[in-house]
């Protein structure tokens, strides 16, 4: 569905879906470092937060100046409401790849290469696919594909479970080993928020096409 926009509503649009390219970007790279012990990917990943920061301040800002300089009608307001909003899971999103990526130089540090990823290829995998189809529907205003990335995420909770359950058994103390496994879970758990994230950012379409 096409609609006509504001030139400043246009670009607010933009720079959200930017913000979510740099997200899934970050998030991929970060992954990368894990999966194939790669640490200048790794630290690549940690150098690129900062921008995804600065996006979140200036969709706010450009929010806020829209709202006070038109009179916008109710359509374009669930459109502002829907853009702070996933602004701010898509900056948690980088906060999510930013922290497994110091988990990941972590466990490059002290033992050189990723030993055990467990299940965590196949699940990034589900999850970056659930963050790029939440910004297609986004852009697109696609319902349809909106519902279907919500019932998506079970799938990524499972692998969550299962990569808990793989790595804390038989782990025990503070050795070398166990700080990796207790490092991997939470490699994990990022990628599941990130999944929440993309959830959360399906609802929110759903509220802008529906408004409910």
């Amino acid at each position: 569905m096409e609609r006509y926009f504001h030139k400043e509503l246009e670009a607010i649009r933009s720079k959200l879906v930017f913000m979510g390219e740099q997200a899934n970007q970050v998030a991929g790279l970060a992954i990368e470092g894990f999966l194939e012990s790669d640490l200048e990917k790794t630290q690549s990943a940690l150098k690129m937060d900062d921008q995804i920061d600065e996006l979140e301040v200036e969709i706010d800002r450009d929010a806020v100046r829209y709202i006070a300089l038109r009179s916008p009608v109710s359509s374009d307001v669930r459109l502002i409401f829907v853009a702070i909003k996933a602004s701010h899971d898509l900056e948690r999103s980088g906060d999510e790849a930013h922290s497994i990526a110091k988990n990941t130089r972590s466990i490059l540090t002290r033992q050189g290469k990723v030993l055990e990823p467990v299940r965590i290829e196949e699940m990034s995998r589900l999850a970056f696919a659930m963050l790029r189809d939440a910004l297609t529907s986004f852009l697109e205003e696609d319902l349809e594909l909106a519902k279907g990335i919500i019932q998506r995420d079970k799938e990524v909770d499972r692998l969550n479970k299962e990569n808990f359950r793989l790595l804390s058994r038989g782990m025990s103390g503070e050795n070398r080993e166990a700080s990796t496994q207790i490092e991997t879970i939470f490699i994990s758990k990022s990628i599941e928020r990130i999944a929440d994230h993309a959830k959360n950012l399906a609802e929110e379409v759903i509220y802008l096409m529906t408004g409910e």
